[in-house]
């Protein structure tokens, strides 16, 4: 391997192929769950660098892990513990190559992180729609290759509903230049669809050209508490029917959720949260005014009143009030990571579905698990639900998990079934949901996959052992 390592050098620099100790920041899930072991991190600065860097990996078959901000949750982007595999960072590659004002696109490089590229479209009097708590240090690379959600799909669709066009390293290091910037093109297969959500499997993404759309003339934050699931869903139809596409946020909490927050980050304000067994953070963009927003919410909130869908409501007045809500919600998973480790599923459900399922899965667990704390929360809107499990008050976690993950898993993702849904709505698979994959995908669509991954990666090199089995 010291043959390759010396290649890799050549094609980078010596400084930007990292081996030995201290590689802990690419080795280690966000999670912490597990601590893999690379046989090196190479570093490209651009798309001919990492084109090469796959042909010596392929040349001699060593396995590539692709990686971006490695804010993953399912361990798709961290080697594994055999120290045979290359992680392949692409942090260098943080180039905003193109902004089209009258195409309205951006076309960026894998590496740049999210939240840079919404200032910078933000700057040239666009919106970069997508958004989610790890904005700060996810990368564009890493959103699409595994079709990122976040808190605006219920308005602007995932990740894949905003990209337009890529640019990708195929497994055998040729390069696909696709970076359209197209709306209509019917000239055959869909390779773009291919390569997002892919994890890394077929392929390194490299660049992408991404939709922008106008900036909202105003934007309105609310919270609401509100008595039950099926009343966070009757909110959510009181707010479709009033708002209309206007509608571009819609989050549920669970009392538990809010809890954990209040207790890890007390400077925060956390409404009502002790008053009620779930909260519900909706956001309006408006096209005319502030004062336009904040009257069509408050005739939203009251007719929610009058109905009793909802105890008690807030409209943030201003705009350090909406991020202190906004705040609120993203330091959930924070919080749970401060409780200790904890059951993690990102489960979709038809939205209609969804209060069947939380009142039967959270009976179930009680019966099975006295004692265990289910930390519900997610994206109402668009039927993503973070149905997490917290073990019991003073009990060991890691104990509990080891004991009981297996038995909580099988008893949600068999529940999610029942109920017509998806074991993975916006996480995607990695390696931790690998094995349970195949309980759970139709096998003719399983096999298909099987057949694409041999068709455009035969020899097996590219991010192995996720998404599919060895």
């Amino acid at each position: 391997m010291n043959g390759l390592i010396d290649s890799l050098r050549q094609i980078c620099g010596e400084a930007h192929v990292l081996s030995g100790g201290g590689l802990t920041a690419y080795e280690r899930d966000w999670r912490g769950r597990e601590h893999g072991k690379a046989l090196c991190v190479v570093r490209p600065a651009h798309t001919k660098e990492v084109s090469a860097v796959v042909k010596a990996c392929a040349a001699v078959g060593v396995a590539m892990v692709p990686q971006g901000g490695n804010t993953g949750l399912v361990m798709g982007s961290t080697p594994d513990t055999s120290g045979q595999e290359i992680v392949i960072s692409l942090q260098r590659m943080n180039k905003v190559r193109h902004i089209d004002i009258a195409n309205a696109t951006l076309t960026a490089e894998a590496g740049c992180i999210l939240q840079h590229l919404q200032q910078t479209a933000d700057q040239s009097g666009f919106l970069l729609a997508l958004s989610l708590a790890s904005e700060g240090s996810c990368t564009l690379g890493g959103n699409l290759a595994s079709n990122a959600g976040g808190t605006q799909v219920l308005r602007y669709g995932n990740t894949r509903d905003l990209c337009l066009g890529l640019e990708v390293v195929t497994a055998q290091g040729d390069v696909w230049s696709g970076l359209s910037g197209l709306r209509k093109d019917n000239t055959g297969y869909d390779l773009r669809h291919l390569f997002i959500g892919s994890e890394g499997t077929l392929g390194i993404i490299t660049a992408a050209t991404m939709k922008l759309f106008p900036k909202p003339a105003a934007q309105r934050t609310a919270w609401a508490a509100v008595p039950s699931v099926q009343a966070a869903l009757d909110l959510l139809g009181l707010a479709q029917q009033h708002l209309g596409a206007g509608l571009t946020g819609f989050e549920m909490m669970s009392q538990a959720a809010l809890g954990l927050v209040a207790r890890h980050f007390p400077a925060l304000k956390v409404p009502f949260w002790q008053e009620a067994p779930y909260c519900v953070l909706l956001e309006l963009s408006d096209t005319e005014s502030e004062s336009h927003a904040e009257q069509r919410l408050e005739q939203l909130l009251g007719i929610a009143l009058d109905k009793n869908v909802a105890s008690e409501v807030v409209i943030a007045q201003s705009l350090s009030q909406s991020r202190e809500l906004w705040q609120v919600r993203e330091s959930i998973s924070s919080a749970q990571a401060a409780e200790g480790l904890n059951i993690k599923h990102d489960i979709s459900l038809p939205v209609s579905a969804i209060p069947a399922f939380v009142k039967q899965t959270d009976t179930a667990l009680a019966n099975a698990l006295p004692g265990l704390r289910i930390v519900n929360f997610g994206h109402l809107g668009d039927g993503n639900l973070h149905y997490n499990i917290q073990c019991p008050e003073g009990a060991d976690a890691a104990h509990f998990l080891k004991t009981n993950e297996p038995q909580v898993n099988d008893m949600v993702y068999d529940a999610v079934m029942s109920f017509g849904g998806s074991v993975s709505a916006e996480h995607g698979i990695g390696r931790l949901k690998v094995e349970s994959l195949p309980h759970y995908k139709d096998p003719v669509a399983l096999q298909l996959m099987r057949n694409i991954k041999q068709a455009l990666d035969p020899q097996k090199l590219m991010n192995p052992g996720r998404v599919l089995m060895r």
